[in-house]
């Protein structure tokens, strides 16, 4: 594992790579308040045959922090950041491998920039959150109302283990699973830690794609797509609405696994396994094929 850094027109972009420079490239997109630590367990294992690049996107881990002007970050506005960051990487052509939010992301840059994206593998995650348009007002109203959550001192933890039973705390990972991203996730202050993220990644969106203009989006992604689900469901991406946006999509393979959201977390040989096979190589001792479901 080693650390990388890439100058960006909204500032600096960290990473971390695995695997030789002249293998495969594969850009791995974390999920909201992660950061390329999530892909600590599951990169050393696909870095046998691939370049694995996982970024820090824009205000987490150790990135720069969108500018101050700018009032609140956007699923769609990532896009630009990491076509940004595979020029700056020289990347004419790449694997995409998202987690959540990240693989949100990685459908629209799918969707965006089909020459460039050679497979597109996903985990708990096709296209971003979407609105049917029931709720747009009261969103609306709400983001506006809430703008001061950005504004409040952050907390301060005596020490990294508080800091990270804070985040078990409310998440779905057991302390050895959250580590690597709670150290990544850090900055040190007088008397002690702070997250690193920018506050306003907490504030609500105050529009939300609506959902039949992202299966529209999702139509346009043409690379092979692997979609693997948590079983069981993830309350907010559930089983009618994934089938739906997968369907829109011309050549995808959707597999579930048992365990919760942060799969690459909790079974990093078996998620990587899948993604190996799908990708093009397989380490030693994979699994059998999984039918779909």
């Amino acid at each position: 594992m080693r650390e990388s850094t890439l100058d960006l027109p909204f500032g600096r972009l960290a990473g971390l790579e695995w695997g030789e420079p002249h293998r495969p490239p594969v850009l791995a997109l974390h999920g909201w308040l992660d950061n390329a630590a999530g892909f600590a367990a599951v990169a050393p294992l696909l870095a046998e045959c691939h370049r694995v690049i996982a970024l820090d996107l824009p205000g987490h881990g150790r990135s720069a922090h969108l500018p101050s002007g700018v009032a609140r970050y956007h699923a769609t506005d990532y896009v630009d950041h990491v076509l940004n960051a595979a020029d700056a990487l020289r990347l004419d052509r790449f694997a995409l491998l998202g987690h959540s939010l990240g693989a949100g992301v990685a459908s629209l840059v799918a969707a965006a920039a089909p020459a460039r994206v050679r497979k597109l593998a996903l985990i708990e995650g096709l296209g971003p959150l979407a609105d049917d348009g029931s709720n747009t007002l009261q969103r609306w109203r709400d983001s506006q109302a809430q703008r001061s959550v950005a504004r409040r001192a952050p907390r301060v933890f005596a020490s990294i283990d508080e800091a990270l039973a804070a985040r078990v705390a409310v998440g779905d990972l057991l302390a050895d699973e959250a580590r690597a991203l709670v150290m990544r996730g850090l900055r040190a202050v007088d008397g002690g830690w702070v997250w690193s993220s920018d506050a306003r990644l907490r504030l609500p969106t105050p529009l939300r794609i609506e959902e039949s203009q992202l299966r529209r989006l999702l139509a346009g992604i043409e690379a092979p797509t692997l979609l693997l689900l948590a079983d069981p469901q993830t309350p907010y991406l559930p089983h009618a609405m994934m089938a739906a946006r997968a369907a829109c999509v011309r050549d995808i393979r959707v597999e579930r696994v048992a365990g919760r959201h942060h799969l690459h977390l909790q079974h990093p040989r078996e998620v990587a396994e899948r993604l190996s096979r799908f990708l093009g190589s397989q380490p030693k001792g994979t699994l059998p094929a999984q039918p779909s479901p």
